[in-house]
Parts: structure tokens; C-alpha cells; sequence
């Protein structure tokens, strides 16, 4: 082997281990609708979505919605967060940047938006490795054993847009997963200085948005001009900022952000 390829050799060895474990910023918007099922406990039911790696190794809960008489319920969840599979309420399952709350009792849609990063106890971690990676659902409708569901869905993290509609099924419907990297959402902002970024477009219902800064509001019309949604902007929330329009009709509709009289528009399709 000559020199010149002994030397290209050295370069990719040193390389490899830097691209191996590129830490890629982004932000992973995830939303469904978990479907009504008949039970004894009637629309109430426990909830939790969290990120795992693709082997499933614990990144972070994102979701977990049980009461004191469902806490043996969402045994999967429960023992991958660090807790034991008879109490999804214990101190030991980690929430760490999670929505918590009580029981739910109506199947309306969810979204979560995860920031690329880990936990570190009670504290929000760092950027994880690129790679394969998944959201997990587990949602239990009755007494925790026959009449509970796990899925997952995976998506890579890394330095391309990893856009997804999973297909429905007879348990969750209007799924839709989208993982952005950092570095393409703010060089399409900068080329975009006093526009609207949004995506996808067309979208199943939630939109990502990015406005420029001092952008406060953000409206959407119908094509009849009647206000439909409205929602603040904060820009120290997350780089993009989630919309959700599932409840929405299909078609084309005018989204706006305001900074203060003046205005900033463009279109959007609604396609579910």
C-alpha cells in the first residue's frame, strides 16, 4: 500500500469516532390520537409515551398519565423508566420533562415535542448519539393485563429530516412523527429572514412553525377568512414551535404571525 493510501487510511480510522458519535441538535414532534375502547372504567385510561433507544434502553418520558387506583397499570413504561412494574407513580419512574397528570378520561389527540436530549435524574440531560431511536406508547383502558397496548415507532436522529405517517390502526390513529435538525430549520430561516417557515406542508395536523423573533401570535383563517386557531409564540420555548390542527377540516388554510400591527403570512394544507 502506498503512502497516499496509508495516509486516506489514518484520516477515515481517526474519522471514524467522530462520526459514530455525532450529537446531532434537533427537536422530534410526535403526534396521535389513542382510539376509544369499551371497558368497565368506561373513557378513563392511562398513558404514557416515552423516547428509548433502538434497543430500548430509557431516554426520556415525554407523557405519564395514570391516577392512585390505575399505578399498577402501565407496567411497561414503569420498569423501562426505572420504577417497578406494580407502581407507575413511585419516585423511582423518572418524569423528568414529562407531562404528568391524573387519569385521563377522553380520547382526544396528543402531541409531544422532544428536544434531541436525556435525563439526568431531575434534570434535562444532554444530546443524545445519533441513531436509530423510538417513541413508545403504552395505553391501558381496563384492569392494566389483556386490555393493554404497547407500540413503537422508530426514526432516525441525526443531521436529516426524518418525516413519517405510521398507518393507523385499532388503536391509534393520525400518527404522525417529524424529526428536524437544528442546523436545517435555522439555515431555512435565515434564507427566509421575514417568512414563516413551516413543516410539513401539507400535514395529517400539526404543523412546526418558525417565526422570526419578535413574532408574538400566530393566527390561522380558512379560505372563508374566519379565525380558526390562535396561539401565542414563545420564542424561548423550543427552536419550532408545534401547531396542532388535527381538529381541524381538511383544506387549505392561511397561517399569520403578528408582531404587534404587522403580519407575516403564508399557506398551508391540511391533508389527513
Amino acid at each position: 500500500m502506498n503512502q497516499k493510501n496509508l495516509n486516506l487510511l489514518y484520516l477515515l480510522l481517526f474519522m471514524l469516532p467522530i462520526m459514530s458519535f455525532s450529537q446531532t441538535a434537533g427537536t422530534l414532534t410526535f403526534s396521535f390520537t389513542p382510539l376509544s375502547h369499551t371497558s368497565d372504567f368506561g373513557d378513563e385510561h392511562v398513558l404514557a409515551v416515552w423516547i428509548q433507544t433502538n434497543t430500548g434502553g430509557f431516554v426520556k418520558t415525554k407523557i405519564r398519565r395514570a391516577g392512585n387506583g390505575t399505578k399498577d397499570h402501565l407496567k411497561v413504561w414503569a420498569v423501562n423508566s426505572g420504577g417497578t412494574s406494580n407502581n407507575c407513580l413511585g419516585t423511582a419512574c423518572n418524569v423528568t420533562d414529562a407531562t404528568t397528570g391524573a387519569t385521563l378520561t377522553s380520547y382526544t389527540s396528543k402531541t409531544i415535542v422532544w428536544d434531541g436530549k436525556n435525563v439526568s435524574g431531575s434534570s434535562n440531560g444532554t444530546t443524545v448519539a445519533d441513531g436509530t431511536y423510538k417513541v413508545t406508547i403504552e395505553l391501558t383502558w381496563d384492569d392494566g393485563s389483556s386490555n393493554t397496548v404497547t407500540r413503537s415507532f422508530s426514526f432516525t436522529k441525526g443531521p436529516n429530516i426524518d418525516f413519517q405517517t405510521p398507518t393507523s390502526d385499532s388503536d391509534f390513529s393520525a400518527i404522525t412523527l417529524n424529526w428536524v435538525p437544528t442546523v436545517l430549520a435555522n439555515e431555512e430561516l435565515q434564507n427566509n429572514q421575514e417568512s414563516l417557515v413551516i413543516y410539513p406542508n401539507p400535514s395529517e395536523g400539526v404543523f412546526n412553525v418558525i417565526a422570526p423573533e419578535n413574532y408574538s401570535k400566530i393566527v390561522v383563517f380558512n379560505e372563508l377568512g374566519q379565525e380558526v386557531f390562535t396561539q401565542a409564540i414563545n420564542q424561548n420555548d423550543s427552536e419550532s414551535i408545534p401547531v396542532d390542527l388535527t381538529k381541524l377540516e381538511n383544506g387549505l388554510y392561511i397561517i399569520k404571525a403578528y408582531n404587534g400591527s404587522d403580519s407575516i403570512d403564508t399557506e398551508i394544507v391540511l391533508k389527513k
